[in-house]
């Protein structure tokens, strides 16, 4: 039997290389360069989203102004973006900051376990194909970590933990597992399962001649030059795929349940485009970004306010757009409220001059069954079609599915509460990032990037190892938005719906109430303070004996010793302050020999500046 090898030990672990992984790391490398860091991807190739899109047409359903990081502005004249483009532009992100040297591609997270007793992460990690040679052999060195030349922080785990095995049992021959080991272990795996798309089980669709289809993986053999094409769908990707398709198809009809709310906006932006002839490019890419934050926050608030007044102005430009005489209220006019769900955007109006091309019917119906030709409604009509596409959502999947343990307990994610939008009740030294569902996701993206960043801060200044939220036992139980949803979404979508069992629990004040809006949480997340009595802090726990656990709360004790006060720095020396200083504010030694003194409480820091 061969030596059983050390786990790798690194300081913090990204899971997804996506729009969220890559934007985090940025933000973490600028303000903690010295820290160990990587991202692990399952795929073989950065993007998340916008690598696994390929269906025709693929764009962002947000303004590029405000996707775009706000660390590196978007400068494109176009305000919705296609697929590649945006693609390109995480590329060149990930390139510029050496965010694309620290990905470990094919190393896809089956599971990971917390040690209250060891302060750390063990993360299983099973390579795939798309994993590159030097990982499929061994856990790669400090360097690919993203260490300084000369200073290796990525280290073995003292514990011994075996870095390397192969998986056993059904349907795991040949897979390779290893383990890494972290002190902070970040979620940007996005929230929906990237292996399967929603799709129903439509009767009759073994019987169907045709080709079947979902968006999320697009066939690179797919050719519907002359086809009749049903797109079965009513949400962004079928908004988008339809105008696409029907440029070369020989007709596309959208087939919907029922409609969505609809809205054209120009595809290029006339206003940001004379500012940059004006500006330098930080600056009007700034006012184009704050002026887009700002409009997209008045319009959903209002919509809030005034649902009425909204829907009626939105269906009056629908039907501006529209051939004389159609019917808006059958096929464009939903039953619910504007933003109860997510408004779809058509650049230039594409779907609507699509429609008046005469290449393109909406048809609203409920789908009977399929047939040999096509597919035959409720009302008896059959629609022949050659190919068929099922842009019938997504699946919703939080963390990718990761079981996560604390001292040998299975966390009940649906039976946790988040906490600041970004960690989850008692899973301690765990941080994530979800965007918002009536906004661009990136803008969340990057206020966890720097609340992460500023909480790491002070964990050095005060010599701390250990944070996890903990919910007081009089917390008020969980709220009911105004769309009739229970969960942080505020959404009564279908794909939200299916899967409200499965999201975490939304609180009803306070730091346990997640807010979709973007201003409130820059004054929390990146003007408020990173400690507040909900947090609880904690140093290198104490040696236990070799094989010896802790209960499942005991994350929460061992943060409590002391009663829940914070434990008190003393006894630094001056140099080591001064060394410190002379770093930027980054210690070498903070990590190795915290000096802390349990049972003594610590007045927090009064003021915290935006750039700590």
């Amino acid at each position: 039997m061969g030596a059983r090898r050390q786990a790798e030990h690194l300081e913090v672990l990204i899971i997804g290389a996506g729009l969220s992984g890559i934007g985090i790391a940025t933000h973490l490398r600028d303000r903690h360069p010295r820290r160990s860091l990587a991202l692990l991807e399952a795929r073989g190739a950065l993007g998340g989203t916008w690598d696994l899109f390929r269906y025709p047409g693929v764009r962002s359903d947000s303004d590029m102004s405000s996707l775009g990081y706000a660390f590196r502005p978007w400068t494109d004249p176009r305000v919705i973006a296609d697929g590649p483009a945006i693609l390109r532009y995480l590329t060149e992100t990930a390139h510029e900051h050496g965010i694309d040297g620290l990905i470990r591609y094919g190393h896809r997270v089956v599971a990971a376990s917390w040690s209250s007793a060891r302060a750390r992460w063990t993360v299983d990690v099973e390579l795939t194909a798309a994993a590159g040679p030097a990982h499929a052999s061994e856990a790669s060195g400090p360097d690919s970590a993203g260490t300084d030349p000369g200073r290796d922080r990525a280290s073995p785990d003292p514990a011994g933990a075996d870095s390397g095995s192969v998986a056993t049992g059904p349907g795991t021959a040949g897979r390779r597992r290893i383990q890494l080991t972290c002190d902070v272990l970040v979620g940007a795996t996005g929230y929906y399962d990237f292996d399967h798309g929603h799709e129903p089980d439509f009767p009759g669709r073994a019987a169907y001649a045709g080709r079947v289809v979902h968006p999320q993986h697009w066939p690179d053999d797919l050719d519907h030059a002359g086809a009749r094409v049903v797109v079965i769908g009513s949400g962004a990707t079928a908004m988008t795929l339809v105008p696409a398709l029907a440029a070369r198809a020989a007709h596309v009809t959208m087939l919907q349940r029922s409609p969505t709310y609809v809205v054209s906006v120009p595809a290029v932006d006339p206003l940001a485009a004379r500012l940059r002839r004006v500006l330098p490019g930080r600056w009007a890419g700034w006012l184009v970004r704050w002026r887009s934050i700002l409009r997209q926050h008045l319009v959903f608030q209002f919509s809030r306010r005034q649902p009425g007044v909204v829907r009626r102005a939105l269906l009056a430009r629908v039907a501006g757009q529209l051939p004389t005489g159609y019917d808006v209220a059958r096929h464009f006019t939903p039953t619910y409220d504007p933003w109860d769900q997510r408004l779809c955007v058509v650049p230039d109006g594409d779907l609507f001059a699509a429609i008046r091309g005469g290449n393109v019917d909406v048809v609203t119906d409920e789908i009977d069954t399929f047939v040999g030709t096509g597919i035959r409604l409720r009302s008896g009509t059959e629609l022949a079609a050659d190919l068929v596409v099922t842009a019938t959502g997504l699946r919703l999947k939080m963390f990718d599915g990761i079981p996560f343990t604390v001292d040998g307990a299975r966390v009940p994610v649906p039976a946790r509460r988040m906490y600041k939008g970004l960690m989850l009740e008692g899973v301690p030294n765990f941080v994530f990032a979800f965007g918002y569902t009536n906004a661009s996701w990136t803008l969340k993206v990057d206020l966890v990037g720097e609340h992460l960043a500023r909480l790491l801060g002070h964990l050095d200044r005060r010599g701390y190892r250990m944070f996890v939220p903990v919910a007081e036992p009089d917390e008020p139980a969980e709220v009911t938005t105004a769309a009739g949803d229970r969960t942080f979404f505020g959404f009564s979508s279908g794909y939200v719906q299916r899967a409200a069992a499965e999201l975490p629990r939304q609180g009803a004040r306070g730091p346990w109430l997640t807010r979709m809006s973007y201003l409130a949480d820059l004054r929390t997340l990146r003007f408020g303070r990173v400690d507040g009595p909900e947090l609880r802090f904690g140093p290198l726990p104490r040696t236990r004996p070799q094989g010896e656990a802790l209960s499942a709360g005991g994350a929460e004790q061992a943060l409590l010793a002391d009663g829940g006060r914070e434990p008190a720095v003393g006894g630094v020396d001056r140099a080591g302050v001064e060394a410190t200083a002379s770093r930027g504010g980054q210690r070498d030694d903070v990590h190795q020999n915290p000096v802390v003194q349990p049972g003594r409480a610590v007045e927090p820091d009064r003021v915290v500046e935006a750039g700590t």
